[in-house]
């Protein structure tokens, strides 16, 4: 069941905002013969202001949008329908955790940590601090105050290492419990072995994050705050597939593909040929 959430967390509509749309006019539904719940209305930002409490971009209206998505991800679980969220960015995340049961695992992929807030975010946009939300770190004025995901149930996976001041203080808050393999060890490791391991490890539920810029930005680089060093498409692939295709899943979100970094399209086509080959059997 594809669910298009396209919420852009810098409330300047960006090419986020509309990447759902441009992924179904490639041809995503009918790759993937999926059923279509259609779009979450009030996945949307307007207010580009940060918020002078929280410091967060349109703080107010991520409350609505995190709100709207629960309801819709929570209701299609219930009705037995495995989800796939088209972002939009990763502030769609907190609204997803909020539909999912106790004791859910979250498989997080991403260049990023996401564990930053509202003081200590450069850019002030919810994407910057999903993860750091979600795990009861966040800002409360666009969380709940509290872990949606228990931090030792987070695996945090393609990740780069912290090279600037910002980056160094974003590592240092993320929560210990958090299980982390950075691109570096990922690729190390091998990503097909990576992948495996989780998929198989443990037997309640899971939650899959994607946001395509851990996508090496020689593979991708349609996405607003590409990172280097990454996995190739190849390497994403081989990790995520057996962790698509888990019995255990419960839905899989999809974010940052940035359209207006993508003109002539050709990226978008190959995220739905990417897509297609992980869910697909």
């Amino acid at each position: 069941m594809i669910v298009d959430a396209p919420l852009d967390s810098s409330g300047g509509g960006r090419g986020e905002e509309r990447a759902p749309a441009a992924l179904r006019r490639a041809g995503l539904r009918e790759a993937l013969a999926a059923d279509d719940d259609g779009q979450i209305d009030e996945a949307r930002l307007r207010d580009p202001n940060r918020d002078p409490v929280s410091g967060v971009i349109g703080a107010a209206g991520l409350v609505r949008a995190g709100g709207a998505i629960a309801a819709r991800i929570g209701a299609l679980i219930a009705d037995g329908h495995r989800p796939l969220v088209l972002g939009g960015d990763c502030a769609i995340l907190p609204g997803i955790c909020r539909a999912l049961p106790p004791a859910t695992d979250l498989w997080f992929v991403d260049a990023h940590p996401d564990f930053l807030d509202g003081t200590t975010s450069p850019s002030g946009e919810a994407a910057d601090m999903d993860l750091s939300v979600v795990t009861g770190h966040g800002p409360v004025a666009v969380g709940p105050g509290g872990a949606l995901i228990e931090p030792g149930r987070v695996h945090l996976l393609g990740h780069r290492p912290a090279t600037d001041e910002s980056s160094r203080v974003e590592a240092a808050r993320i929560d210990p419990a958090i299980h982390q393999i950075n691109a570096a060890e990922l690729l190390r490791r091998g990503a097909a072995t990576v992948g495996a391991s989780l998929a198989a490890d443990g037997d309640g539920p899971a939650w899959l994050h994607l946001d395509l810029d851990v996508v090496d930005p020689r593979d991708l680089p349609a996405v607003t705050y590409p990172e280097p060093d990454g996995p190739r498409w190849a390497d994403l692939i081989a990790l995520v597939t057996p962790l698509a295709r888990a019995d255990r899943l419960l839905g899989m979100s999809v974010t940052d593909l940035n359209t207006d970094e993508d003109p002539d399209g050709r990226h978008t086509r190959r995220v739905v040929e990417v897509l297609t080959e992980m869910l697909v059997d």
